[in-house]
């Protein structure tokens, strides 16, 4: 499994063609301050290995190490403490969830704070560039944080020994696990039945367009700065897979981001409430346990209510089918163009941020109002029309009266639609987990053969959990659907009958 970090922040960063973006400062800021001597740039080959050509897979990076590498992250434990951080009461070790992970060394209380990782070992947008100059280019062209913090972690990276962070950056896996490196042709071959594939595209693409952006507005008028050597797509796939995996929200200092190394270490569990956040009595990162902990057991936090999906998009792995109660699948709806009021329609779901073709999120215990709101709309008749704008407002969570909608007359017509949808869905996960047993790796090398299988494993793991929660909705679905028509036939039989007593 991957190896995973801590992230409250579910959407992409803000693309810099919204030039008119400004970084909101906190009052209270995170603070790096170091001066450097001019330092000399490591050089990244632009031949592709022999493994990248076989599998289309991105270039290797020539820093950061394998996922599973121990010996990196102790090295890491000891400039770390070394540097100002505390004593713990965990170490880094190999472990069965996650291929490394912090492991109790002492009994943990529940309720306890652990890490205490002071503010001059977190990485933000305020840290201290070891090239100043570079650093303030980008705070000039108003570089959002998430691309400012990419570009710093290439820059210190791109240093090697002579960053200050190299002990950090070597620590870091080389390929991270993440749906950026799965190729255009692997999303489409692996998760074709999931909305998750795209949603993973239209990340991909967001990143390619930031890092072009910056390339033609800002890094090709300063070459000097920015060679295209170091800072590339390859580098730039690297550094945005670091911070989806490892990147954290602190709700204490205004939800501000910042990477904290060592607690990065930290693995997801699907039974943990905990984050972490920022501690203002003894001014570092913690998190409180929620449980006990015993010398050998892994500690774990959350990285927030997320569904299988979403795990696998930003931190590569998916939970045991069952174990995650905050899953879910997204299902997709559509208005159909043959309906008369197809226009009117569009026009009402437009007004309210949505589109004739929307997806609401499925769980075990239930689905949203905002979905059954959106099939009222979608099996509404013209005689109907003046209702359109209730229900699509309703249908984007941003009604006023902030209460459920029910349009009786509609009820049968509007579950129906929503199972169709359930049983399109499932058929096409069917179809996918059949094909799946005789699937042709199509493999040339051990080195593939185990990412195609790696692939292929997460993708029906992905299936199966998705799927299981659409066979649920299905099953409710058809069973209030057949209570409703066997209602109605009752009551059109009890009707039949005064009518023939009194004929």
């Amino acid at each position: 499994m991957a190896e995973d970090s801590i992230i409250l922040h579910t959407t992409l960063m803000p693309t810099l063609y919204q030039t008119s973006f400004l970084r909101q400062r906190s009052a209270q800021t995170i603070s790096l301050r170091r001066t450097s001597p001019a330092i000399v740039r490591c050089t990244i080959s632009t031949s592709s290995s022999d493994t990248a050509k076989a599998t289309g897979a991105p270039r290797p990076i020539p820093w950061g190490c394998e996922i599973d590498s121990v010996e990196n992250a102790a090295a890491l434990q000891n400039w770390l403490t070394d540097s100002g951080l505390p004593p713990q009461k965990m170490d880094i070790r190999k472990v069965d969830v996650g291929e490394r992970g912090l492991v109790a060394s002492n009994n943990i209380r529940k309720g306890e704070k652990l890490l205490f990782v002071p503010p001059s070992l977190v990485i933000s947008a305020d840290s201290e560039w070891s090239f100043p100059e570079a650093g303030e280019v980008l705070k000039r062209y108003n570089v959002p944080d998430w691309p400012l913090i990419a570009t710093y972690l290439i820059s210190e990276a791109s240093l090697m020994k002579s960053s200050r962070w190299s002990n950090y950056i070597s620590a870091l896996p080389r390929q991270p696990y993440s749906l950026l490196y799965w190729t255009r042709a692997e999303l489409d071959r692996y998760l074709e039945a999931s909305q998750i594939r795209e949603r993973a595209i239209e990340r991909i693409n967001n990143v390619t367009g930031t890092y072009n952006d910056l390339r033609a507005r800002i890094f090709s008028k300063h070459p000097n700065l920015f060679p295209e050597e170091v800072f590339n797509m390859e580098t730039f796939r690297w550094s945005f897979g670091i911070l989806f995996s490892r990147l954290v929200r602190l709700p204490s200092l205004d939800g501000r981001v910042a990477l904290v190394p060592w607690a990065d270490m930290l693995n997801h569990s699907c039974d943990v409430e905990t984050f972490l956040d920022f501690d203002k009595s003894t001014k570092g990162v913690v998190f409180t346990t929620d449980r006990p902990y015993q010398p050998g057991e892994q500690v774990f936090i959350s990285y927030g209510r997320k569904s299988n999906g979403e795990l696998l998009l930003s931190y590569g792995f998916v939970p045991r089918q069952g174990t995650n109660p905050r899953d879910s699948v997204e299902l997709p709806l559509m208005i159909k163009k043959s309906d008369k009021c197809y226009e009117q329609k569009v026009e009402a779901l437009k007004k309210h941020g949505l589109s004739a073709s929307q997806c609401f999120p499925l769980q075990v215990t239930g689905w949203p109002l905002e979905l059954i709101a959106y099939a009222y709309l979608a099996v509404s008749p013209p005689s109907m029309s003046g209702k359109l704008g209730e229900m699509a407002s309703t249908a984007s969570n941003k009604s006023t009266s902030n209460k459920e909608i029910r349009y009786p007359e509609l009820e049968e017509q509007a579950l129906q639609f929503i199972l169709d949808s359930c049983e399109s869905s499932i058929s096409k996960y069917t179809k996918f987990l059949q094909a799946s047993g005789s699937m042709d790796l199509d493999i040339t090398s051990p080195k593939q053969l185990n990412r195609k299988v790696f692939l292929k494993q997460l993708a029906v793991d992905l299936c199966n959990s998705e799927q299981r929660i659409l066979f649920r909705a299905q099953y409710i679905l058809r069973r209030k659907l057949r209570d409703m028509r066997r209602g109605e036939l009752k009551a059109l039989r009890l009707f039949d009958n005064v009518t023939k007593f009194f004929k």
